[in-house]
């Protein structure tokens, strides 16, 4: 189960992509060397191998991890509110109510790989509606932003450019990378980790914003209601979600993964499309649906906010692990 990305092979050994986000296809996909792609609805043909993540016994995040926030361009506070309560209710406590699907209990699975898994702390957020490297940026652009943001050991910067930003892979090949830059030093002491996502609401909604948006190809069933009501915004949580679950899991490439090295699925990559039980190619699976909005979710946040996040691999059952 690949994501289509294009031939692209980065020089610098201190930048090396990792996970790439949400690009529909129709027919057949393969996968980049150097990306491992993630496909929100991708479409098979014939019935996929079975998913087996692979421990390659290399570093893992483990313990407390920040999460800092770097907006690049213009972003609304409803906007940042959303990402922030994203972080937020993953790094809380699972409700003592297991009945009740929260965004901690989504991030638990994380836990369940070795190590123990992370405990996310939202961090820092920084604003660049300025936007200091200009409107149009390479991956390279985004490391040095990722730099500039303060980076250090233990800690993620996601790197989020608003709708109009263009990126030079986005939309073409992919909705979003993780990846690490720095030294190699012994078990990665000197490395940082950092990811990319954008916002798709205009450049490709299509293919960055499905379920909240009809597809570019295949089945096309109405789109579902977001649950902030911005169909960027959470197109965008999602891809943030799934970066995040990859970067605790395979931080420099030698972590969990499926395939080879720097193009392999990773813990939500290897489960693209699938939110809800039952899902199939083309359908997200059973959801929630808020009476009132309309939206539909699968998890809760901090003071009631909805999100719907990508199901994570479980390595303990080997199937991909969803809330509702």
């Amino acid at each position: 189960m690949f994501g289509l990305a294009m031939e692209e092979r980065v020089t610098k050994a201190s930048m090396r992509p990792l996970a790439c986000c949400l690009l529909v296809v129709v027919a057949f996909v393969v996968a980049a060397p150097g990306c491992a792609a993630f496909n929100p609805r991708l479409l098979f043909l014939v019935k996929p191998d079975p998913i087996v993540l692979k421990d390659h016994h290399g570093v893992v995040l483990t313990g407390n991890v920040t999460v800092n926030v770097l907006y690049y361009g213009r972003f609304t506070p409803a906007q940042r509110a959303v990402v922030a309560d994203f972080v937020r209710s993953a790094a809380s406590a699972p409700p003592p109510d297991q009945r009740v699907p929260s965004v901690a209990a989504w991030w638990s699975t994380t836990s369940l790989y070795r190590g123990g898994g992370a405990r996310l702390r939202l961090g820092v957020q920084v604003l660049d509606e300025r936007m200091s490297l200009g409107r149009s940026l390479s991956l390279d652009n985004v490391t040095a932003l990722a730099r500039a943001a303060g980076h250090h050991r233990g800690a993620i910067t996601a790197v989020l450019t608003a709708p109009d930003v263009l990126v030079a892979p986005f939309c073409m090949s992919r909705c979003g990378i993780h990846a690490h830059a720095g030294g190699v030093g012994a078990h990665g002491k000197a490395r940082y980790t950092y990811l990319w996502a954008g916002n798709p609401a205009k450049q490709c909604p299509g293919q960055c914003a499905w379920p909240f948006h009809q597809p570019v190809h295949g089945p096309q069933a109405p789109p579902l209601v977001p649950p902030s009501g911005d169909v960027g915004a959470d197109g965008m949580v999602i891809s943030l979600a799934a970066l995040l679950a990859g970067t605790v899991t395979n931080p420099y490439g030698d972590g969990y993964y499926q395939g080879d090295a720097g193009a392999g699925l990773e813990a939500a990559t290897a489960c693209a499309g699938v939110f809800g039980s039952g899902a199939f190619p083309g359908y997200p699976g059973k959801l929630l649906k808020d009476p009132v909005t309309g939206a539909s979710y699968n998890a809760v946040g901090l003071g009631g906010r909805k999100f719907l996040l990508p199901a994570v691999w479980d390595p303990t059952t080997s199937q991909c692990k969803t809330l509702v």
